[in-house]
């Protein structure tokens, strides 16, 4: 069966319809943790995420995260887990005025891997916290990134007088 444009027309006009109408809602969004985001050091967030304390590890990759990032508006942080029963990934920035930047969430059956980007003023510590599927002990590994200044963007105005 071949969709005309009337007919892809017809079906969009019909969802447009539906969530107008109250027929698509929104989900809620998931509880977050204010504790933990309300956090200024990495001992705090890892109290406020459940655990008691953490171990270091090295059973992380950084993946494409990179020792220098040249535009500190947009650094790419790539991570890894190879810890069995991964839970969930934090990601925490000791210099950003928030430090626990992210926390995913990570499903059974999937593997462990984020990347995402993030804002880095300054030169700093990342840590990834991993959450195992009993929190008693956390784990953390540590990569510090090298920021270059957040870019800025200057406006010139010129005005040109022909006489």
């Amino acid at each position: 069966m071949t969709l005309h444009r009337r007919a892809i027309l017809k079906l969009g006009g019909a969802a447009t319809l539906a969530s107008v109408a109250g027929g698509l809602r929104p989900r809620p969004a998931a509880a977050w943790n204010p504790a933990a985001f309300g956090a200024k050091s990495l001992d705090e967030i890892v109290a406020a995420l459940g655990g008691t304390g953490y171990a270091p590890t090295k059973a992380v990759s950084w993946g494409a995260t990179p020792d220098i990032a040249e535009n500190g508006a947009a650094v790419q942080v790539s991570i890894t887990s190879a810890l069995p029963r991964t839970q969930s990934i934090a990601v925490v920035i000791e210099k950003n005025p928030g430090p626990l930047a992210a926390q995913f969430d990570v499903p059974p059956g999937t593997d462990p891997a984020i990347v995402t980007r993030f804002k880095m003023a300054q030169t700093s510590n990342v840590h990834a916290v991993i959450t195992p599927s009993t929190p008693a002990s956390l784990y953390a590994s540590t990569c510090c990134v090298r920021s270059v200044a957040v870019a800025e963007f200057v406006c010139v105005v010129t005005t040109l007088h022909f006489g």
